[in-house]
């Protein structure tokens, strides 16, 4: 790989720091600084086309990262396509493909839900932010979702949002999921045979509504297609010192932040299509 100019290596950089922003947010802000190193450094097409290269391989857990990438690369193929219109054309492509998304998974939520959910999803906060918006009542169950604890960070959204939101140990996630009227999850990726990518510990949630018959929805836009299978996906490992584990000539410690889970043990996939359960038939 080329050596990058310092703008584009900070952008870079700002991309595999960012470990608390959801998948589609942290595609949006991407996005969003792209077009602004393009306007402030008016790279060379050859430039600008290896650095879009370098950001779609950057974080290969989250596919739709490198399906935005990709479709900035195509709009840049175009003869007559002026950079900066083509990354923001795809911006709004991933935004009103998570609009429409959301359209569909109001739908799925009845006045009063209980809804469960594990890590963080900037699509799932839109959600909470569109039920409050239309007076829905509702209450959240979120997990801690350690060692990076983005729980946190949702409750506070909830918290701000006047939403009653009860916050736990990722431990506890048998406990309460039988208390919870529905299970939403994002994605990061949504693989060619059935699983998808998300944060670890939701197969532990998926299995745990699965024995209290709690429907599981995942909401995952077709920007999180992948072409990758379960068995050849990257799962993303992420620095051992987030664990703060013991020092110990014997002690190995492995902080893999994303994990594979089969269709089988969820509901469904919501996306700007529509809803669809399992086996795939489309819900509306």
């Amino acid at each position: 790989m080329a050596k990058l100019d310092p703008a584009a290596q900070t952008l870079l950089d700002a991309l595999h720091a960012d470990h608390q922003s959801g998948a589609t947010e942290l595609a949006q802000k991407t996005l969003r600084e792209l077009a602004e190193y393009v306007r402030m450094e008016r790279p060379k097409r050859a430039k600008l086309s290896a650095l879009v290269d370098t950001l779609r391989d950057a974080r290969p857990s989250m596919v739709v990262i490198a399906s935005a990438m990709t479709r900035v690369q195509e709009q840049l193929q175009a003869d007559d396509s002026e950079p900066v219109a083509a990354i923001e054309a795809v911006h709004e492509e991933l935004t009103v493909a998570t609009d429409t998304l959301i359209d569909h998974a109001r739908c799925q939520i009845p006045e009063g839900a209980v809804i469960m959910t594990h890590s963080a999803s900037s699509v799932l906060e839109r959600l909470f932010q569109r039920l409050m918006k239309e007076h829905v009542g509702f209450s959240v169950i979120c997990t801690q979702s350690s060692p990076g604890h983005e729980g946190h960070q949702l409750a506070s959204v909830l918290n701000k949002l006047g939403v009653p939101v009860t916050l736990i140990t990722d431990a506890q996630m048998g406990v309460f999921v039988a208390t919870a009227d529905l299970v939403l999850t994002g994605c990061d990726s949504w693989l060619t045979d059935g699983h998808f990518v998300n944060k670890s510990g939701t197969r532990l949630l998926a299995l745990a509504a699965r024995e209290r018959s709690v429907p599981f929805w995942v909401l995952a836009d077709s920007f999180r297609d992948s072409t990758e299978s379960s068995d050849r996906v990257v799962l993303e490992e992420l620095p051992a010192e987030q664990l703060r584990a013991p020092k110990g000539q014997l002690i190995t410690v492995r902080n893999i932040y994303f994990e594979t889970i089969p269709h089988h043990l969820v509901t469904g996939r919501i996306s700007e299509q529509g809803v669809f359960s399992y086996p795939a038939a489309p819900v509306q």
